[in-house]
């Protein structure tokens, strides 16, 4: 190997699988909920985003279901 290489001339390209690794959504979250993971996440010095697709990421892989009781009118 050489010691050093000059990349200067070298040109830049776009990763082609970049597109394919998060997609972009629109989503309605109440503000004490994106309170509380921009605080956690502050903590762990990562983006509120990121953590909450960690998150939902965790859910994935463990199987986790949502619990939904509706209450009925009596």
């Amino acid at each position: 190997m050489k010691p050093a290489y000059d990349l200067s001339k070298m040109r830049s390209r776009k990763n082609p699988y970049a597109s394919k690794l998060k997609k972009s959504v629109t989503m309605r979250l109440s503000e004490d909920v994106i309170g509380y993971f921009k605080g956690m996440a502050d903590e762990a010095g990562l983006p509120y985003q990121s953590l909450i697709n960690l998150y939902l990421r965790d859910c994935v892989t463990q199987h986790r279901k949502v619990q939904i009781a509706w209450q009925t009118k009596p």
